[in-house]
């Protein structure tokens, strides 16, 4: 008796999944949901306040630690230091990033704006290593906040004698839900960022009111403080100058701007908007970042005082109950447990969220650029296997650093200065270009700035550019190893002959298509002739047969995909000359052969002549500079585009 159950295929389960990992591959950059996603369509953008709560859950939510991490970097001095930071950030960055808003008001940010002006394989490598220091960004944001929220939940009176000492796999787990999430799919971003923002910022509000009515009202507390500060630095110009070196150590206060220049493509536009230059969308993304920008400043001035005015400087210490979570230690003191409960499920929720951001920032920025280079394996256009990726990283980040939020505040500062200064350098270059002397000026001093203080941070704390370095590293290596595995795709997005080439194609399609590849040199007669005469030798071609040269130009080997322009000329008034220029020799001929071949419904030839020299030197010339061995690269790559040996185009070689 047979059985009308078919048993479990193993291969069948394996290429289920495969299918389901690969899902929307083609152009998942595009279709990525999420803060950083480009709208499919004018439908899928919002008011800019609403699209400043998606910068808001990464910006907003540094207030569940950032007043901890003063406090400790400052002591008592923690006020004064914070202005400083208030005042970088409302004459440095802002001004920054409102010109970045300018100059990209796609959402490409300021990497976009320094990869224009750098070409070339220097262009890319440079690109490669801002990636490095963004995904150290966005991904000690994930982790960083995880292990913050993860801070809220066991310091929570409710649970704390449950939780104690197990953070690292709380951490794991909020991190891996956040990895489901994107797995299942993320919808729906700026509507959950709105009720987000709106109820921390409200809760915040009623914190901060209640801890200055405290300050009012207590005893000497002000004058206390006071006291200590002229103990500890004398003069106020001593202070001063203590804050400006303390400064680097608050930079965590700075992050967000690169995330409200991404999310640019959310915001709803004017009516005479184009996409060359869409002059509402900058005027939103400029609101959008100044109103982020003047409420955090408000509440970073207004928290550090309340915190230290307030708490004692050992409960900041580690293991100390304000460690991490300084504002919630105040609601619980002074509103209770219970509406300490409810701003611990706010904090919990919104630093949750700002992983969030930073994932489907790491999701959109990575296919931005990498896919572009030919610096990407195929898969990673496709969203789930990315996030596997960097839920792996997230793992390993979480357990090297025991989720400790200040053991990641280096790094995460690394990375958000990092990106701050690139993009200062980039509107100071963009401002001098435009001729515009007192902004080049005022740029470039705010460029200095940053400069001593990503210096600073990363001589203070040396392990944020050291997972930089790692994550640069391994992004470079990736990317030549895709490369080189890549090397042989067609690599052409398009063909288009001009009407004379068009006419020379026409006029050999009833006959046999003859090409001849030819590397332009001095382009005389001379030189013509003695290729017509070898070619027509080696390959014993009757002397009637009609023959086309083509010949192709390398303009900028680094790009990876470019598009064919086939411009037709006889010249010396006899020989028939095809002229295109592409980033490589093989790739652009194999392309030029398939189009003729499927316009003109015939297989045509092309010869060649072999070149001297070792192939592994070849390779290389042709890896990096787009040609060197042209002939068996260029039969290579028609294989790979067509594997049917019947419709392929002829490689001949003499």
């Amino acid at each position: 008796m047979s059985s009308s159950i078919r048993p479990w295929s193993g291969p069948s389960f394996r290429h289920r999944v495969r299918d389901w990992l690969l899902e929307g591959r083609a152009d998942s950059a595009r279709q990525q949901p999420g803060p950083h996603a480009q709208p499919p369509d004018p439908d899928g953008r919002h008011s800019w306040w609403k699209v400043m709560c998606l910068t808001g859950v990464d910006y907003f939510s540094t207030l569940g630690y950032q007043p901890g991490i003063a406090a400790l970097a400052a002591g008592v001095l923690s006020p004064v230091a914070t202005v400083v930071l208030v005042v970088v950030t409302l004459a440095g960055a802002l001004p920054v990033y409102r010109r970045v808003a300018e100059e990209s008001p796609h959402g490409q940010g300021s990497i976009a704006m320094l990869e224009r002006l750098l070409t070339f394989w220097r262009g890319k490598v440079f690109v490669l290593v801002l990636l490095g220091f963004a995904a150290t960004d966005f991904l000690i944001t994930i982790t960083l906040s995880a292990a913050d929220a993860t801070a809220h939940v066991v310091e929570n009176p409710a649970v704390a004698h449950v939780l104690h000492g197990h953070e690292v796999v709380i951490t794991l787990l909020l991190i891996a839900f956040l990895g489901a999430v994107f797995l299942k799919g993320f919808t729906e971003a700026v509507g959950i960022a709105v009720v987000l923002v709106g109820v921390y910022l409200a809760l915040n509000v009623v914190v901060v009111a209640v801890g200055l009515w405290h300050v009012g009202t207590g005893p000497h507390v002000v004058g206390d403080w006071s006291r200590a500060l002229t103990a500890e630095h004398g003069s106020p110009l001593a202070m001063v100058g203590v804050a400006l070196l303390v400064f680097p150590k608050l930079a965590l206060g700075l992050s967000g701007f690169e995330t409200g220049v991404a999310v640019m493509p959310h915001v709803e536009g004017e009516p005479g908007d184009t996409e060359k230059r869409p002059v509402g969308r900058i005027k939103g993304a400029k609101k959008l970042l100044t109103t982020a920008a003047a409420i955090m400043s408000v509440f970073l001035i207004t928290s550090s005082l309340i915190t230290t005015w307030l708490i004692p400087q050992d409960a900041f210490e580690p293991g100390g109950e304000a460690n991490g979570r300084a504002l919630a230690f105040l609601a619980h003191r002074y509103l209770g447990n219970g509406f300490g409960s409810v701003y611990d499920v706010s904090t919990i929720a919104i630093l949750w969220f700002a992983g969030a951001s930073a994932m489907a920032g790491l999701l959109n920025l990575m296919p931005r650029y990498l896919p572009r280079y030919g610096m990407a394996p195929a898969w990673a256009r496709a969203v789930r296997p990315m996030v596997l990726v960097f839920i792996s990283l997230a793992f390993l980040v979480t357990w090297i650093f025991d989720a400790d939020v200040n053991a990641q505040g280096g790094a995460y500062a690394t990375g958000v200065l990092v990106l701050i200064t690139s993009a200062a350098i980039a509107v100071t270059i963009a401002a001098r270009r435009a001729g515009q002397r007192g902004w080049t000026i005022g740029f470039g001093l705010i460029s200095a700035v940053f400069l001593y203080t990503t210096g600073d941070n990363i001589v203070a704390r040396p392990d944020g550019v050291q997972i930089g370095a790692c994550f640069i590293a391994g992004i470079i290596a990736v990317s030549l190893l895709s490369r080189i595995w890549r090397a042989f795709e067609l690599r052409v997005s398009s063909v288009t002959l001009d009407p004379v080439a068009e006419s020379f194609v026409r006029d050999v399609a009833h006959r046999r298509i003859r090409f001849i590849a030819n590397e332009p040199d001095a382009r005389d007669e001379a030189e013509y002739q003695d290729k017509l005469h070898q070619i027509r030798a080696d390959n014993d071609i009757p002397s009637e047969e009609d023959l086309i040269f083509v010949e192709v130009t390398v303009r900028d080997a680094s790009e990876f995909e470019s598009e064919l322009t086939v411009n037709g000329a006889v010249l010396h008034g006899r020989y028939r000359v095809l002229t295109l220029e592409s980033s490589t020799v093989p790739n652009a001929l194999a392309a030029l052969l398939l189009h003729v071949r499927d316009t003109t419904g015939r297989r045509p030839h092309i010869y060649f002549e072999w070149t001297e020299g070792s192939p592994l030197s070849h390779f290389v010339r042709f890896f990096f500079f787009g040609q060197g061995e042209v002939a068996p690269v260029t039969r290579e790559v028609l294989r790979e585009a067509e594997a049917d040996r019947a419709r392929r185009p002829h490689v001949h070689v003499g």
